[in-house]
């Protein structure tokens, strides 16, 4: 195929590049990762349409960029704290297909060519921790426009932001919505649409406030836009996304007595804590891991296959440094009772005990058994996903399983390890939720075929319409040929 083909290309290529460019030209970190991740390569590759010297002309303006802003190196503390506070820039919630939505209040930004390259790193802060986060997942950018004018449009910066999705991180945009864009500024964005390119120019969309939610439901708008969203936006500390753990299938998790609320605070400033600052959200409730989860695997082992009965069965596999996570992508739900549970299987790869939880963007939907235990060597956990009452899935749900090995495992209480762990020996594997399509019934099969005999007699009717037309006009045309005087 032309995809496999322009791999095996690229492959060959990659040497090249990387001979043909001095080692501090790039960020030899990005030079590695080329040559190792061949799903990166694959985003530049698709986004150039397997055209390879398009492709590797991409690659080399990125990295350059890369370098040049330090992109590797950007954290929360290299971005003046000011940019935070100001909330002109942030993500958060999803728009109807599942992606996630990158806001830009246009009129929280002033042009300032002091400012200009801070701001750019500000975006690609966001950006890249997204891009590590969820790789492979595409951002619907918002321009929110309310209450802006000519001081806030800075054409640069514009140029630059669409650069980001152009160049620098391919296959990233799905959409790009410019929302209540007053008149004024027409000219402005017909420019922007210029710089857009083919390849993403159908990506812009313009809506007013009555159109937006064409592509984001009211759950995740502003009030201003019509939407019931009480999100909003605070600084410091970047909250967490929005992942909270879910509801036990025995009942609520205990939530944390609140003489423990100070040495929460510092908790949300833990290690563990920062990797799930994908997004700004509101906080969610702090919430105790059950300590004596080990204690209930123990009472669950006699009653598995009652627990994992009419769950769906994983096909595919997904093998991590730690667990082998099965499925491997998405956990399908339907809307008939035996298609509402879903079995994700662990599989420990390691010589020690490892640590497990999973999240959700949904508790309230789901109920998830075991939500958070261990898994022995070599061994095998099953957990059941369900959902719960009379809740729906959504392709806007997600989930995310963490695990971490536990060296020194003892009678060590999972809440503590949880919060003494290093993130950089925490594994994380995220899932969407996926609705499975229903067969036809023999009810709709015979509306089908009810509709499609209505569609013919229309295009019978239609048909009769045309001849009698043609018919008509022969009528008029004799009688016109008649009455003239020979």
């Amino acid at each position: 195929s032309a995809r496999q083909q322009g791999t095996n290309i690229i492959n060959d290529k990659r040497t090249k590049f990387e001979s043909e460019n001095s080692s501090d030209k790039y960020d030899s970190r990005d030079v590695e990762r080329l040559q190792k991740d061949d799903a990166w390569v694959e985003g530049y590759l698709t986004w150039r349409i397997y055209v390879v010297d398009d492709t590797l002309k991409m690659i080399d303006e990125s990295f350059q960029w890369r370098k040049d802003l330090g992109v590797n190196d950007l954290t929360e503390s290299s971005i003046p704290k000011w940019m935070f506070e100001t909330g002109a820039v942030f993500l958060h919630g999803y728009d109807k297909e599942g992606n996630k939505l990158f806001w830009f209040k246009v009129k929280l930004h002033i042009k300032d060519a002091k400012t200009i390259l801070d701001k750019k790193k500000y975006v690609a802060f966001w950006l890249e921790r997204y891009a590590k986060r969820e790789p492979g997942m595409p951002l619907t950018v918002v321009f929110d426009m309310a209450e802006s004018g000519l001081s806030n449009i800075d054409m640069d910066f514009v140029k630059y932001i669409i650069n980001c999705f152009k160049v620098y991180y391919p296959k990233f945009l799905s959409k790009m919505i410019i929302v209540d864009m007053p008149w004024i500024m027409n000219a402005a964005w017909k420019i922007v649409k210029t710089w857009l390119g083919p390849e993403a120019i159908s990506k812009l969309k313009f809506a007013s406030k009555s159109e937006i939610q064409t592509f984001i439901g009211p759950e995740y708008l502003p009030p201003h836009m019509g939407g019931m969203d009480p999100f909003k936006y605070s600084y410091p500390p970047l909250p967490d996304d929005d992942f909270q753990t879910p509801i036990c299938d025995n009942g609520p998790i205990v939530s944390e007595d609140e003489t423990e609320s100070k040495e929460g605070e510092l908790e949300s400033k833990d290690t563990l804590e920062s990797s799930f600052n994908s997004e700004v959200a509101v906080k969610p409730k702090k919430v105790n891991f059950l300590e004596d989860s080990l204690r209930a695997e123990d009472n669950d082992k006699g009653d598995t296959s009652n627990k994992t009965k009419g769950a769906r069965k994983p096909l595919t596999t997904f093998r991590g440094p730690l667990l082998h996570v099965s499925p491997a992508e998405e956990l399908s739900f339907g809307s008939k009772e035996t298609e509402k549970k879903c079995l994700i299987i662990l599989n420990n790869v390691t010589k020690n005990q490892v640590a497990f939880k999973v999240r959700t963007t949904a508790p309230e939907k789901y109920r998830v058994k075991p939500s958070s235990s261990c898994c022995e060597p070599g061994a095998s956990v099953d957990i059941v996903v369900s959902l719960h009452g009379g809740y729906q899935a959504s392709p806007q749900d997600r989930f995310l399983v963490m695990a971490a090995e536990m060296e020194n495992a003892g009678a060590q209480e999972l809440a503590q390890f949880w919060k003494e762990v290093s993130r950089a020996k925490v594994m994380e594997h995220r899932y969407n939720a996926a609705l499975l399509i229903q067969p036809l019934t023999a009810c709709n099969a015979r509306l089908e075929q009810k509709l499609d005999k209505c569609l013919w007699v229309q295009k019978v009717l239609i048909g009769l319409v045309l001849i009698l037309m043609v018919l008509n006009l022969l009528c008029l045309y004799l009688l016109g040929t008649a009455q003239r005087p020979s």
